[in-house]
């Protein structure tokens, strides 16, 4: 039997980059979603058809395409369950790049307002100080400015929903994003689980021919799978329900050749492998034990959003409607599988 576990699916996820948000409203609606992830890139190419180009600053004017955009969604019975992805936030010394993360966290959350929206995305990228071994201040940085921005969200009773990115120099794992969560403290700060993130950040690896972390430990030697399962386990022992805000559900295929272990266009291999490889599950071959992070999320006592994220440079071309189908059928498969 389904449990009673409410659908969302993001609007960077379906379509190609001419296809118009409307259009992927209409779809998603027509096949069973209540709520989107609600893509910044969309909303400025929407801007775009409506307005002309607009700057992705020009808050004043995204409010009126954001106000358009809300009309369209309670037209379509949707509603807009969390803005995304706000990245290169956190971490950066005093000065003006920092000034210009809180100007634009600011931005969003006025059009969040306007969208009936109160859940803010952030990614766990990296940072201008690189990482926790040359720079050990940078976790102090991070947790001010995590802290700062939850205190900024509260006062319009808004809610940040952090993700670890299986690429982040200091965050790539569930179990580090924890530790950062219960260190900044705040009520209105929660986590944006991902099955892609976590299973890529522990158990699979773009640049191996098997795709499979390499696993010696000490004088251990267990099998990827083991490890993962074990830290599923902790994963379902460890975090409250109510500290995550929602799970974002993709898989991922085997790449082949093997991707280069080398920095690509300023991504290292498993950003590329989440920007480009990531299908709906149960459709084109995925291999990752995406669902133990499914039952490990429903362990915990968690019957919030689940989302579909998927990033697939395979299916680009397949009509709104029938993908939008397809989402749905995978989304009731992993919830059946995982429960």
């Amino acid at each position: 039997m389904t449990l009673d576990i409410p659908f969302s699916f993001a609007t960077c996820s379906i379509g190609k980059p001419t296809d118009s948000l409307p259009a992927k409203l209409q779809a998603l609606s027509e096949a069973g979603f209540k709520a989107v992830e609600l893509a910044y890139p969309d909303i400025l190419q929407y801007a775009k058809e409506i307005r002309g180009e607009t700057a992705e600053d020009d808050y004043e004017g995204l409010r009126e395409v954001a106000k358009e955009i809300r009309g369209v969604c309670d037209k379509m019975g949707v509603q807009v369950m969390m803005l995304q992805p706000f990245a290169n936030f956190e971490g950066w010394p005093e000065g003006k790049e920092r000034e210009d993360a809180f100007k634009r966290a600011e931005g969003w959350m006025s059009l969040m307002e306007v969208l009936g929206c109160d859940l803010l995305q952030v990614g766990s990228t990296d940072t201008p100080l690189s990482n926790l071994t040359t720079h050990p201040s940078l976790r102090t940085a991070i947790i001010r400015d995590l802290q700062q921005l939850c205190d900024l969200l509260a006062t319009k009773n808004m809610r940040l929903a952090y993700e670890n990115w299986c690429w982040s120099s200091h965050s790539p794992d569930w179990s580090t994003l924890y530790s950062l969560l219960t260190e900044v403290n705040r009520p209105n700060m929660g986590l944006c689980l991902d099955t892609f993130q976590t299973a890529g950040s522990e158990y699979g690896d773009p640049t191996t021919s098997d795709g499979l972390i390499e696993t010696t430990d000490g004088k251990a030697n267990l099998s990827a799978a083991e490890k993962f399962k074990a830290s599923m386990a902790r994963l379902a022992k460890t975090i409250p329900a109510e500290k995550i805000y929602l799970l974002q559900v993709s898989d991922a295929y085997l790449p082949h050749p093997p991707l280069e272990d080398t920095v690509v266009d300023g991504m290292r291999p498993r950003a590329r492998w989440s920007h480009d490889f990531r299908p709906l599950p149960y459709t084109e071959g995925g291999y990752l034990p995406i669902e133990e992070v499914g039952r490990a999320v429903l362990q915990t006592g968690f019957r919030g959003w689940f989302s579909m994220e998927v990033f697939d440079g395979r299916r680009r071309e397949v009509p709104l409607q029938e993908y939008a189908r397809e989402g749905m059928r995978s989304m009731r498969k992993f919830v059946e599988r995982c429960s």
